[in-house]
């Protein structure tokens, strides 16, 4: 059975969301799994990037990528909407920068008393979660 991995990414691309994405082409590859680019376009900042503007600069950075799909999705809250596409994709893994990583905890505080948002998504949503730390270069 072929791996789902769901990468949120800001547009335009930032240095972490391009470690993120690194990590995440990389895992879907070891895995010969999909990959869905996933950037949330919040509505009180809406700059309507488009599927083809995202897909545009991903590949312009890693090139043209396999089993990807290129998503964007409009929210108030940008980690409530991932959750969504998350179990909209049935993801089996989601890579997320470690920035994102405190929003993510105080996020799943509110939704269940528990912080663990690994615990949080194998239990809700049987979902792995890898978080990438930026190295100093």
């Amino acid at each position: 059975m072929m791996s789902h991995v769901v990468v949120p990414v800001r547009y335009p691309l930032s240095s972490h969301s391009k470690k993120t994405l690194a990590q995440a082409i990389e895992l879907a590859e070891d895995r010969d799994g999909d990959l869905s680019v996933l950037h949330v376009d919040l509505y009180q900042d809406s700059r309507d990037i488009s599927r083809a503007e995202l897909k545009r600069s991903v590949e312009s950075e890693f090139g043209r990528l396999q089993n990807a799909r290129y998503i964007v999705r409009k929210g108030f809250l940008v980690e409530e909407t991932i959750l969504e596409e998350i179990a909209n994709e049935d993801a089996d893994v989601v890579v997320i920068g470690h920035k994102q990583e405190g929003r993510w905890r105080r996020m799943i505080r509110k939704l269940v008393s528990d912080p663990d948002i690994e615990s949080y998504l194998r239990q809700r949503l049987e979902c792995e979660l890898v978080v990438v730390h930026a190295t100093d270069e």
